[in-house]
């Protein structure tokens, strides 16, 4: 009997995928907090998980320089990156950032990237309990 990973981690890997893009853009957002112009960014978290689950249902795609190179890929697109709407009035240089949002909305990510890893760090110790339980029997 096959064992679906799809079905056995259900939507962890997916909701890791999109926080850790997320902390990369937040890490951006607070690296371009004195950037004359920049505008804050951020990820809409549904758009992103549905084209994560699409992506995994349709296969990823990346373009391979050799034939023997693996194909795959963990990057979402599909307009899921958006401009954040900025909190404060503009300080005359463009830049939307307000570093103190930014921070804790890393650390709110932070926080749900953890449990999301903690779930499915659970899953893969059921799997296990699972296998070595029938390699017994």
């Amino acid at each position: 009997m096959a064992i679906s990973f799809d079905k056995a981690l259900g939507v962890h890997p997916h909701t890791m995928l999109i926080r850790s893009q997320r902390a990369e853009l937040l890490a951006s957002n607070i690296a371009n907090a004195d950037t004359p112009g920049y505008k804050a960014k951020d990820i809409d978290f549904g758009q992103a998980f549905k084209a994560a689950k699409s992506s995994q249902q349709s296969g990823n795609s990346m373009v391979r320089t050799n034939e023997n190179h693996l194909s795959g890929g963990s990057k979402l697109t599909g307009g899921v990156e958006l401009f954040r709407n900025p909190n404060q009035t503009d300080t005359g240089d463009g830049n939307s950032v307000d570093v103190q949002v930014e921070r804790n909305l890393y650390v709110q990510n932070s926080l749900e990237y953890q449990a999301s890893l903690r779930f499915l760090s659970g899953k893969f110790k059921g799997l296990k309990k699972a296998i070595g339980s029938q390699g017994q029997g």
